[in-house]
Protein backbone atom coordinates (compact mmCIF):
# COMPACT_ATOMS: atom_id res chain seq x y z
CA UNK A 1 0.00 0.00 0.00
CA UNK A 2 1.37 3.43 -0.92
CA UNK A 3 1.92 6.09 1.72
CA UNK A 4 -0.15 9.25 1.52
CA UNK A 5 2.06 12.33 1.85
CA UNK A 6 0.68 14.94 4.27
CA UNK A 7 1.74 18.49 3.39
CA UNK A 8 0.82 21.06 6.06
CA UNK A 9 0.33 24.46 4.46
CA UNK A 10 -0.55 27.95 5.63
CA UNK A 11 -4.19 28.85 5.04
CA UNK A 12 -3.49 32.44 3.95
CA UNK A 13 -0.11 32.09 2.24
CA UNK A 14 0.43 28.45 1.25
CA UNK A 15 4.09 27.49 0.89
CA UNK A 16 4.64 27.28 -2.86
CA UNK A 17 7.21 24.45 -2.65
CA UNK A 18 4.64 22.20 -0.97
CA UNK A 19 1.88 23.20 -3.40
CA UNK A 20 4.22 22.36 -6.31
CA UNK A 21 4.80 18.85 -4.95
CA UNK A 22 1.02 18.30 -4.91
CA UNK A 23 0.60 19.88 -8.36
CA UNK A 24 3.21 17.52 -9.80
CA UNK A 25 1.14 14.55 -8.57
CA UNK A 26 -1.91 16.01 -10.34
CA UNK A 27 0.00 16.57 -13.59
CA UNK A 28 1.20 12.94 -13.52
CA UNK A 29 -2.35 11.61 -13.17
CA UNK A 30 -2.33 11.19 -9.39
CA UNK A 31 -4.89 12.13 -6.73
CA UNK A 32 -4.46 14.93 -4.18
CA UNK A 33 -6.89 15.93 -1.42
CA UNK A 34 -7.03 19.65 -0.76
CA UNK A 35 -9.03 22.11 1.35
CA UNK A 36 -11.70 24.37 -0.06
CA UNK A 37 -13.92 26.79 1.83
CA UNK A 38 -16.71 24.18 1.81
CA UNK A 39 -15.16 20.74 2.47
CA UNK A 40 -11.96 18.92 1.48
CA UNK A 41 -11.97 17.84 -2.17
CA UNK A 42 -10.20 14.94 -3.87
CA UNK A 43 -8.59 16.29 -7.01
CA UNK A 44 -7.58 14.80 -10.35
CA UNK A 45 -6.75 16.42 -13.70
CA UNK A 46 -10.25 16.94 -15.15
CA UNK A 47 -8.93 16.59 -18.72
CA UNK A 48 -7.12 13.28 -18.06
CA UNK A 49 -9.71 10.46 -18.46
CA UNK A 50 -7.47 7.87 -16.78
CA UNK A 51 -6.91 10.08 -13.74
CA UNK A 52 -10.66 10.70 -13.40
CA UNK A 53 -11.39 6.97 -13.69
CA UNK A 54 -8.90 6.36 -10.87
CA UNK A 55 -10.68 9.04 -8.82
CA UNK A 56 -14.01 7.19 -9.15
CA UNK A 57 -12.36 3.87 -8.27
CA UNK A 58 -10.50 5.15 -5.19
CA UNK A 59 -13.60 6.89 -3.81
CA UNK A 60 -15.82 3.90 -4.74
CA UNK A 61 -18.00 6.52 -6.40
CA UNK A 62 -20.80 5.44 -8.77
CA UNK A 63 -19.97 6.23 -12.40
CA UNK A 64 -23.20 8.18 -12.88
CA UNK A 65 -22.37 10.77 -10.20
CA UNK A 66 -20.47 13.61 -11.94
CA UNK A 67 -17.79 15.49 -9.98
CA UNK A 68 -17.49 19.28 -9.93
CA UNK A 69 -14.68 20.74 -12.03
CA UNK A 70 -12.71 23.40 -10.13
CA UNK A 71 -11.02 26.27 -11.97
CA UNK A 72 -8.40 28.80 -10.92
CA UNK A 73 -9.74 31.67 -13.05
CA UNK A 74 -13.29 32.49 -14.18
CA UNK A 75 -12.12 32.83 -17.81
CA UNK A 76 -11.40 29.04 -17.89
CA UNK A 77 -15.17 28.52 -18.06
CA UNK A 78 -15.07 29.58 -21.72
CA UNK A 79 -12.78 26.64 -22.51
CA UNK A 80 -14.81 24.05 -20.61
CA UNK A 81 -18.32 25.23 -21.48
CA UNK A 82 -19.94 25.92 -24.85
CA UNK A 83 -21.24 29.23 -23.60
CA UNK A 84 -21.89 31.24 -20.47
CA UNK A 85 -25.09 33.27 -20.59
CA UNK A 86 -25.21 36.88 -19.34
CA UNK A 87 -26.94 35.52 -16.20
CA UNK A 88 -24.08 33.04 -15.65
CA UNK A 89 -21.50 35.78 -16.18
CA UNK A 90 -23.30 37.96 -13.64
CA UNK A 91 -23.29 35.14 -11.08
CA UNK A 92 -19.57 34.50 -11.63
CA UNK A 93 -18.81 38.20 -11.09
CA UNK A 94 -20.91 38.28 -7.91
CA UNK A 95 -20.18 34.92 -6.26
CA UNK A 96 -16.82 33.68 -7.60
CA UNK A 97 -14.56 32.73 -6.08
CA UNK A 98 -17.06 31.09 -3.71
CA UNK A 99 -19.34 28.17 -2.88
CA UNK A 100 -21.47 28.28 -6.05
CA UNK A 101 -21.30 25.63 -8.79
CA UNK A 102 -22.83 26.40 -12.18
CA UNK A 103 -24.17 23.73 -14.53
CA UNK A 104 -23.43 24.73 -18.13
CA UNK A 105 -23.33 23.00 -21.54
CA UNK A 106 -19.96 21.24 -21.80
CA UNK A 107 -17.40 21.83 -24.52
CA UNK A 108 -15.80 19.07 -26.60
CA UNK A 109 -12.46 19.17 -24.75
CA UNK A 110 -14.05 17.70 -21.60
CA UNK A 111 -13.71 13.89 -21.44
CA UNK A 112 -16.94 11.89 -21.18
CA UNK A 113 -15.89 10.27 -17.89
CA UNK A 114 -15.45 13.69 -16.22
CA UNK A 115 -19.13 14.51 -16.84
CA UNK A 116 -20.43 10.92 -16.65
CA UNK A 117 -21.43 11.11 -20.32
CA UNK A 118 -23.71 14.13 -19.82
CA UNK A 119 -24.01 17.10 -22.18
CA UNK A 120 -23.40 19.41 -19.20
CA UNK A 121 -20.54 20.23 -16.85
CA UNK A 122 -20.54 21.44 -13.22
CA UNK A 123 -17.93 24.19 -12.65
CA UNK A 124 -16.88 26.34 -9.73
CA UNK A 125 -14.01 28.56 -8.60
CA UNK A 126 -13.25 27.92 -4.90
CA UNK A 127 -12.67 30.75 -2.41
CA UNK A 128 -9.61 29.24 -0.77
CA UNK A 129 -5.97 30.25 -1.25
CA UNK A 130 -4.67 26.68 -1.07
CA UNK A 131 -7.21 25.33 -3.56
CA UNK A 132 -6.54 28.18 -6.01
CA UNK A 133 -2.77 27.77 -5.68
CA UNK A 134 -3.03 24.04 -6.39
CA UNK A 135 -5.25 24.50 -9.46
CA UNK A 136 -3.05 27.25 -10.89
CA UNK A 137 0.22 25.37 -10.25
CA UNK A 138 -1.24 22.17 -11.77
CA UNK A 139 -2.03 24.06 -14.97
CA UNK A 140 -5.32 22.23 -15.49
CA UNK A 141 -8.88 22.29 -14.24
CA UNK A 142 -9.31 19.86 -11.34
CA UNK A 143 -12.23 17.43 -11.00
CA UNK A 144 -12.87 17.21 -7.27
CA UNK A 145 -15.70 15.52 -5.42
CA UNK A 146 -15.41 15.42 -1.62
CA UNK A 147 -12.33 13.57 -0.36
CA UNK A 148 -14.11 10.70 1.38
CA UNK A 149 -15.35 7.22 0.59
CA UNK A 150 -18.63 7.48 -1.32
CA UNK A 151 -21.68 7.77 0.91
CA UNK A 152 -19.80 8.80 4.08
CA UNK A 153 -19.99 12.24 5.75
CA UNK A 154 -17.94 14.76 3.79
CA UNK A 155 -14.49 15.56 5.25
CA UNK A 156 -13.94 18.97 6.79
CA UNK A 157 -10.39 18.26 8.04
CA UNK A 158 -7.34 16.46 6.68
CA UNK A 159 -7.78 13.94 9.52
CA UNK A 160 -11.19 12.97 8.07
CA UNK A 161 -9.58 12.53 4.64
CA UNK A 162 -6.88 10.24 6.03
CA UNK A 163 -9.45 8.21 7.97
CA UNK A 164 -11.13 7.28 4.67
CA UNK A 165 -8.33 7.44 2.09
CA UNK A 166 -4.91 7.04 3.76
CA UNK A 167 -2.71 4.93 1.52
CA UNK A 168 -5.12 5.22 -1.41
CA UNK A 169 -4.13 8.70 -2.65
CA UNK A 170 -0.82 10.45 -3.30
CA UNK A 171 -1.07 13.44 -0.98
CA UNK A 172 -3.24 15.71 1.14
CA UNK A 173 -2.70 19.43 1.58
CA UNK A 174 -3.63 20.18 5.20
CA UNK A 175 -4.61 23.80 5.93
CA UNK A 176 -6.86 23.16 8.93
CA UNK A 177 -10.68 22.87 9.08
CA UNK A 178 -12.94 23.93 6.21
CA UNK A 179 -14.73 27.18 7.05
CA UNK A 180 -18.24 26.58 5.68
CA UNK A 181 -18.56 22.85 6.31
CA UNK A 182 -21.20 21.98 3.69
CA UNK A 183 -20.64 21.72 -0.04
CA UNK A 184 -21.30 24.39 -2.67
CA UNK A 185 -24.75 25.23 -3.99
CA UNK A 186 -25.29 23.68 -7.42
CA UNK A 187 -27.30 25.86 -9.81
CA UNK A 188 -28.48 24.56 -13.19
CA UNK A 189 -28.08 27.36 -15.73
CA UNK A 190 -29.23 25.21 -18.67
CA UNK A 191 -32.89 25.72 -17.69
CA UNK A 192 -34.97 28.88 -17.39
CA UNK A 193 -35.47 29.96 -14.67
CA UNK A 194 -32.22 28.62 -13.16
CA UNK A 195 -32.76 25.77 -10.72
CA UNK A 196 -30.97 24.83 -7.49
CA UNK A 197 -30.15 21.12 -7.66
CA UNK A 198 -28.29 21.06 -4.35
CA UNK A 199 -28.52 23.74 -1.65
CA UNK A 200 -25.15 24.69 -0.17
CA UNK A 201 -22.81 27.48 0.80
CA UNK A 202 -24.51 30.16 -1.34
CA UNK A 203 -28.05 30.61 -0.07
CA UNK A 204 -31.27 30.53 -2.09
CA UNK A 205 -32.07 33.99 -0.72
CA UNK A 206 -28.82 35.51 -2.08
CA UNK A 207 -29.29 33.92 -5.50
CA UNK A 208 -32.85 35.20 -5.66
CA UNK A 209 -31.61 38.76 -5.07
CA UNK A 210 -29.38 38.55 -8.16
CA UNK A 211 -31.56 36.43 -10.45
CA UNK A 212 -35.02 37.58 -9.44
CA UNK A 213 -36.43 34.11 -10.05
CA UNK A 214 -34.70 30.89 -9.06
CA UNK A 215 -36.40 27.53 -8.57
CA UNK A 216 -35.62 24.82 -6.04
CA UNK A 217 -35.52 21.39 -7.67
CA UNK A 218 -37.80 18.95 -5.75
CA UNK A 219 -34.73 16.86 -4.86
CA UNK A 220 -33.14 19.88 -3.12
CA UNK A 221 -35.95 20.08 -0.57
CA UNK A 222 -37.10 16.45 -0.60
CA UNK A 223 -38.25 14.85 2.64
CA UNK A 224 -38.63 11.41 1.05
CA UNK A 225 -36.80 9.29 -1.53
CA UNK A 226 -37.37 10.58 -5.06
CA UNK A 227 -36.57 8.62 -8.22
CA UNK A 228 -33.92 10.36 -10.30
CA UNK A 229 -32.79 9.03 -13.67
CA UNK A 230 -30.01 11.25 -15.04
CA UNK A 231 -28.35 13.59 -12.60
CA UNK A 232 -26.62 16.82 -13.55
CA UNK A 233 -25.21 17.33 -10.08
CA UNK A 234 -23.36 15.46 -7.33
CA UNK A 235 -25.19 14.83 -4.07
CA UNK A 236 -28.51 14.09 -5.76
CA UNK A 237 -29.05 10.46 -6.63
CA UNK A 238 -27.10 8.20 -4.29
CA UNK A 239 -27.03 7.87 -0.52
CA UNK A 240 -24.75 10.59 0.83
CA UNK A 241 -23.28 12.01 4.01
CA UNK A 242 -24.22 8.96 6.11
CA UNK A 243 -22.34 7.80 9.21
CA UNK A 244 -22.23 4.10 10.13
CA UNK A 245 -24.99 4.62 12.72
CA UNK A 246 -28.64 4.86 11.70
CA UNK A 247 -29.85 8.47 11.64
CA UNK A 248 -33.37 9.64 12.50
CA UNK A 249 -34.26 13.30 11.91
CA UNK A 250 -37.01 14.85 14.04
CA UNK A 251 -38.73 17.87 12.51
CA UNK A 252 -41.47 20.22 13.72
CA UNK A 253 -42.07 22.92 16.32
CA UNK A 254 -39.14 23.03 18.73
CA UNK A 255 -41.01 22.08 21.92
CA UNK A 256 -42.59 19.10 20.13
CA UNK A 257 -39.21 18.13 18.65
CA UNK A 258 -37.60 18.07 22.12
CA UNK A 259 -40.34 15.81 23.49
CA UNK A 260 -40.12 13.44 20.51
CA UNK A 261 -36.31 13.22 20.69
CA UNK A 262 -36.57 12.36 24.42
CA UNK A 263 -39.16 9.70 23.66
CA UNK A 264 -37.11 8.14 20.83
CA UNK A 265 -33.88 8.19 22.87
CA UNK A 266 -35.60 6.37 25.74
CA UNK A 267 -37.18 3.86 23.33
CA UNK A 268 -33.87 2.93 21.68
CA UNK A 269 -31.93 2.80 24.96
CA UNK A 270 -34.56 0.45 26.42
CA UNK A 271 -33.97 -1.79 23.40
CA UNK A 272 -30.26 -1.90 24.31
CA UNK A 273 -29.03 0.41 21.55
CA UNK A 274 -26.22 2.89 22.17
CA UNK A 275 -27.92 6.22 21.40
CA UNK A 276 -26.51 9.54 20.26
CA UNK A 277 -28.50 12.78 20.24
CA UNK A 278 -27.53 15.57 17.86
CA UNK A 279 -29.01 18.67 19.48
CA UNK A 280 -28.45 22.42 19.63
CA UNK A 281 -27.16 24.71 22.39
CA UNK A 282 -30.70 25.65 23.37
CA UNK A 283 -31.87 22.05 23.86
CA UNK A 284 -28.93 19.76 24.62
CA UNK A 285 -29.50 20.02 28.39
CA UNK A 286 -32.98 18.48 28.04
CA UNK A 287 -31.77 15.05 26.91
CA UNK A 288 -30.49 11.82 28.41
CA UNK A 289 -28.56 9.55 26.01
CA UNK A 290 -25.26 7.67 25.76
CA UNK A 291 -23.65 10.46 23.72
CA UNK A 292 -24.97 14.01 23.32
CA UNK A 293 -23.53 16.63 21.01
CA UNK A 294 -24.57 20.17 20.10
CA UNK A 295 -24.30 21.60 16.59
CA UNK A 296 -24.27 25.12 18.06
CA UNK A 297 -26.95 27.74 18.55
CA UNK A 298 -30.12 27.52 16.48
CA UNK A 299 -29.59 31.24 15.83
CA UNK A 300 -26.16 30.66 14.25
CA UNK A 301 -26.73 28.50 11.17
CA UNK A 302 -23.19 29.04 9.76
CA UNK A 303 -21.76 27.41 12.93
CA UNK A 304 -24.28 24.55 12.67
CA UNK A 305 -23.22 23.97 9.04
CA UNK A 306 -19.54 24.03 10.00
CA UNK A 307 -20.03 21.43 12.75
CA UNK A 308 -22.41 19.01 11.02
CA UNK A 309 -20.13 16.51 9.24
CA UNK A 310 -17.49 16.56 11.98
CA UNK A 311 -20.08 15.61 14.63
CA UNK A 312 -21.57 12.83 12.48
CA UNK A 313 -18.06 11.36 12.22
CA UNK A 314 -17.51 11.77 16.00
CA UNK A 315 -20.63 9.72 16.72
CA UNK A 316 -19.13 6.87 14.67
CA UNK A 317 -15.89 7.07 16.67
CA UNK A 318 -17.96 6.80 19.87
CA UNK A 319 -19.70 3.66 18.58
CA UNK A 320 -23.34 4.72 18.71
CA UNK A 321 -25.96 2.56 16.98
CA UNK A 322 -28.49 5.28 16.31
CA UNK A 323 -28.29 9.09 16.07
CA UNK A 324 -31.45 11.09 16.78
CA UNK A 325 -31.02 14.54 15.23
CA UNK A 326 -33.07 17.69 15.70
CA UNK A 327 -34.16 19.51 12.57
CA UNK A 328 -33.02 23.15 12.24
CA UNK A 329 -34.60 26.20 10.54
CA UNK A 330 -34.40 26.01 6.73
CA UNK A 331 -33.54 29.60 5.92
CA UNK A 332 -30.01 30.53 4.75
CA UNK A 333 -27.48 27.74 5.34
CA UNK A 334 -30.15 25.81 7.25
CA UNK A 335 -31.59 24.59 3.93
CA UNK A 336 -28.25 22.93 3.09
CA UNK A 337 -27.95 21.46 6.62
CA UNK A 338 -31.43 19.90 6.41
CA UNK A 339 -30.73 18.57 2.90
CA UNK A 340 -27.63 16.79 4.25
CA UNK A 341 -29.32 15.51 7.41
CA UNK A 342 -32.31 14.12 5.52
CA UNK A 343 -30.02 12.35 3.05
CA UNK A 344 -27.81 11.03 5.88
CA UNK A 345 -30.92 9.49 7.44
CA UNK A 346 -32.04 7.88 4.17
CA UNK A 347 -35.18 10.03 4.70
CA UNK A 348 -36.00 8.46 8.08
CA UNK A 349 -37.86 11.58 9.22
CA UNK A 350 -40.21 11.79 12.22
CA UNK A 351 -42.73 14.63 12.33
CA UNK A 352 -43.18 15.89 15.88
CA UNK A 353 -46.61 17.34 16.62
CA UNK A 354 -47.71 19.37 19.64
CA UNK A 355 -50.92 17.47 20.32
Amino acid sequence: MKKTLVLKVDLQEPEIDKVRIAAEFIRKGGLVAFPTETVYGLGADALNPEAVRTLFKVKKRPLDNPPIVHVGHAKEVHRLAEEASPKAESLMKTFWPGPLTLILKRSEIVPDVTVCGLSTIAIRMPRHNVALALIRESGCPIAAPSANLAGKPSPTTAKHVLHDLDGRIEAVLDAGPALIGVESTVLDMTVDPPQILRPGGTSYERLKKILGTVKLHPIAVADKELTVEKVRSPGVKHKHYAPDADVIVVEGKLSAVVNKVKELAEFYMCKGSRVGVLATDETVGHYKADVMKSLGSRHDLPIIARNLFNLLREFDLEGVDVIIAEGVPTEGLGLAVMNRLRKASGYKIVRASSD
